[in-house]
C-alpha cells in the first residue's frame, strides 16, 4: 500500500495512541482505551485504510511509496 499519512499526522496519531493505550494500562479509561493500538498502528505504519477508502492523502508527493 503507498503511504497516505503525512509526517505531522503520523506524530499526532502516535501521540494520541500512546496516551490512551497509556490511559488503558494504567486502569484510568477503560476498555475503550485499547483503541488508541488503531492510531498507533496507523502512525507506525504510515497507511490509513480509511483514508485509502476516501481519497485522503496527508501525505507530501516527495514521501508516498
Amino acid at each position: 500500500m503507498k503511504t497516505n499519512v503525512g509526517t505531522a499526522d503520523r506524530v499526532l496519531r502516535m501521540v494520541a495512541g500512546l496516551v490512551l493505550v497509556g490511559l488503558a494500562a494504567s486502569g484510568n479509561a477503560g476498555m475503550w482505551g485499547w483503541l488508541g493500538l488503531v492510531p498507533l498502528a496507523t502512525g507506525f505504519a504510515g497507511v490509513c485504510p480509511l483514508y485509502s477508502l476516501l481519497g485522503f492523502n496527508t501525505c507530501s508527493a516527495s514521501h508516498r511509496r
